[in-house]
């Protein structure tokens, strides 16, 4: 089995990346593979809405110069998906926006390629709009059919600096829980 997180983030290895890291460790220790994209190595463009994948419907977006289609790809194959964010302007940043815009269209004008995985979002945020951004991302896992993975309070942990998302215990308690849980759900679809 295998998960991948999907850092948002334009800051590698942020407190976003430590959030999705941290759910990680849990899974490789139900071992579980995992691997990390940080969006921040490899741009995504925003969606044209040109409707050229609505017309090919071959599992990718027309638009091939960038690290959409390897992206959707390795969702694709992947069991498991953490979309993670950090807050900004109380939503999701620009770089996971244009990959979950994306691929609504793709995955809608090829209907099933997410079904039955499981999601998690998760978002680092230093004071508010955290429930918004979650939704977000679990609004796009929800509407591709996959099962959306909860912990014991909503996937967000406070912080503002690198690394100040480590001094909020509760929210990386409830990180720790997050992993814990997917890796349960996963050996029960895959049992």
């Amino acid at each position: 089995m295998k998960v991948i997180g999907i850092n948002g983030s334009p800051r590698r290895n942020g407190n976003t990346a430590i959030l999705i890291q941290t759910i990680f460790d849990e899974l490789n220790q139900q071992g579980i593979e995992t691997e990390l994209i940080q969006l921040a190595d490899h741009p995504i463009k925003g969606c044209t809405a040109c409707g050229g994948c609505m017309i090919q419907k071959n599992k990718r977006c027309v638009m091939d110069d960038d690290f959409f289609n390897d992206c959707l790809e390795k969702m694709v194959t992947a069991d498991g998906i953490i979309l993670g964010s950090p807050v900004y302007s109380a939503g999701v940043t620009s770089q996971i926006k244009a990959l979950i815009d994306r691929a609504s269209i793709v995955l809608a004008s090829n209907r099933g390629l997410l079904k039955y995985k499981v999601g998690a979002g998760v978002t680092a945020v230093r004071r508010g709009g955290a429930i918004s951004a979650v939704d977000t991302l679990h609004h796009f896992l929800h509407s591709k059919e996959m099962f959306l993975v909860g912990s014991t309070y909503w996937n967000m942990v406070y912080g503002r600096d690198i690394g100040d998302v480590e001094q909020d215990q509760e929210g990386m308690s409830n990180m720790k829980n997050l992993g814990r849980n997917m890796a349960w759900l996963l050996k029960k679809i895959h049992g």
